[in-house]
């Protein structure tokens, strides 16, 4: 049978991560210990009546991938995990890693499974992934399957963080099955069958800190150095050979691509919600889209993961605290093979310095200034998260709304704060004293723009180029899981579309921009979420 052009049986299929490393011997599907190995060879299970639901015509563009290629039933059928194309090599990798601060032990991919890597017209690796394509060795007590309300939260978040500028996995495709699935969504007890769903992640390499954990853990030095070394080749080839000087380059910069991966987080108000240490990925991309979340009303202390829920570890406020926890447990992996502490304390140090200075510029130019090491210029960005906490704000909107503010100083307290109404939840319950900490802030900031030297037009342009109007809010991905679970996918399609271009304002899509409503303010989905999907 012939190829059809731009097809994936026309894609080159490289698959260097099966053809290098060390399988498991067992080939039986079934959940177990795997040492000595980095993947197990497994195939997605078939579903009944797979149903294109979105794709990423992004990502079709990267992988070489004809768009009219989308409409095909063999598309379909490829994303859904009923047939393999040409070259595709499937197999769920072995990790491990640390949960919620403790050692989990080995986890692996329990629903994920990998097609293989290709190599791109210009030379590019990209590795394609199924997420909810069945059980592997590591599926563990689950079923390594997916359901529709977090697949649909995977899709539309990987693309919205990609359009914002954070570093992530991509989303190739969005996929139901047709098959009932059963979940416990608040582990208690109130099991229903939820529609299954299943989508494709696309990444130049998924592996996570946990791989090397695990190796480590397993005192399998010999596999340990093996690993590094493709790592270096493939992920890293500009370092060099491997030898303790560039393990200790690399993870140098792994940990300057957490800083600044997390500093993005932060910018945007994104809380991730599990980051445990299977969760992070080497090129420093956002990986694992599951209990996330935006701050809709800036809280610090908020989480959206209900199993996260009292002791909050992975709150807003904490993520840069974790990532550097983080990266001490890979450190840790590293120095096993290495013996030299010295080096990984030395990048360690380089991470909070980095995360700072790139939290630093970041804030500064949401706020349209040139960043500074003036005192007074650091003192006041040290104040943005009070003022954010004097009345129940919304993050997004205020920062976008920033740019309206008249660049006079001698306005009104009403005239100041007029550009900003509505990024209060109860503008009405504002008092005298909180007014008027807020306009004495917005002086202060209008002051160091004139300080600036840069004119209004080109500050405007700056900030609403790195403050979005519009974000995966909470309450809009569990409308479209609403409506997607009815059969009704027109809101799927259009979020989709206006997350694509999230710094301009798009005509009649300014509902897609307002602040949380009240009945969303407690309701499952938009204010928590649990890790089952």
């Amino acid at each position: 049978m012939n190829s059809v052009p731009g097809s994936f049986d026309t894609l080159t299929f490289d698959n260097r991560f099966t053809a290098e490393l060390p399988a498991d011997p067992v080939l039986e599907n079934h959940c177990r210990q795997v040492p000595g190995a980095l993947f197990s060879r497994v195939k997605p299970y078939k579903v009944n009546q797979p149903v294109l639901l979105a794709y990423s015509s992004d990502v079709m563009d990267i992988l070489g991938l004809d768009q009219g290629y989308a409409a095909s039933g063999e598309f379909t059928q490829i994303m859904a995990g009923n047939r393999l194309a040409k070259g595709m090599d499937p197999y769920a990798s072995c990790y491990a890693g640390h949960q919620f601060g403790n050692w989990a032990g080995q986890l692996g991919d329990g629903r994920a499974i990998n097609l293989g890597e290709i190599l791109n017209s210009q030379g590019a690796r990209w590795a394609l992934q199924l997420k909810g394509a069945g059980p592997t060795p590591y599926s563990r007590q689950a079923d390594g399957f997916a359901v529709l309300r977090s697949s649909v939260r995977e899709f539309l978040c990987s693309e919205a963080m990609f359009h914002l500028g954070v570093p992530t996995t991509r989303a190739l495709s969005l996929v139901t099955t047709g098959e009932a699935i059963p979940r416990d969504m608040f582990y208690d007890g109130n099991v229903k069958s939820e529609p299954g769903a299943v989508v494709c992640r696309v990444a130049p390499s998924f592996t996570r800190f946990g791989h090397f954990e695990n190796l480590a853990a397993q005192h399998n030095l010999p596999l340990l150095k093996q690993f590094i070394d493709y790592t270096l080749r493939f992920d890293f080839p500009h370092l060099g050979a491997i030898s303790n000087e560039t393990i200790a380059l690399w993870f140098t910069e792994v940990c300057e691509r957490t800083a600044e991966m997390v500093a993005h987080w932060m910018r945007v108000g994104f809380v991730h919600g599990v980051m445990n240490t299977d969760n992070m990925a080497i090129l420093g991309l956002t990986i694992d889209y599951g209990p996330y979340g935006w701050l809709d009303s800036y809280d610090p202390d908020w989480t959206p993961n209900t199993t996260d829920a009292q002791n909050k570890r992975y709150r807003y406020g904490n993520q840069p605290t974790v990532a550097h926890w983080n990266l001490l447990q890979l450190a840790q992996a590293l120095a096993a093979l290495t013996g030299e502490v010295e080096p990984m304390q030395a990048a360690l140090d380089r991470y909070a310095e980095h995360f700072q200075a790139c939290w630093t510029t970041m804030l500064s130019i949401k706020l349209g200034l040139e960043n500074s090491s003036d005192k007074a210029h650091q003192t006041f960005l040290q104040g943005v998260p009070d003022l954010l906490q004097i009345a129940e704000t919304d993050m997004t909107i205020f920062f976008r709304s920033l740019a309206q503010l008249p660049p006079v100083s001698d306005l009104s307290d009403e005239q100041l704060l007029e550009p900003l109404q509505d990024a209060y939840y109860a503008p009405e319950a504002i008092t005298v004293e909180q007014r008027g900490r807020i306009t004495g802030w917005l002086r202060t900031l209008i002051g160091l723009w004139k300080q600036s030297g840069m004119t209004d037009e080109a500050r405007v342009k700056l900030m609403n180029a790195h403050n979005p109007k519009y974000v995966l809010r909470n309450y809009l991905a569990q409308q479209v899981i609403d409506k997607a679970e009815q059969g009704d996918y027109s809101m799927l399609h259009d979020l989709q579309s206006v997350l694509t271009n999230p710094y301009e304002t798009q005509a009649g899509k300014s509902r897609f921009a307002e602040k949380r409503p009240d009945w969303a303010r407690h309701r499952a989905g938009c204010s928590m979420l649990s890790c089952s999907s």
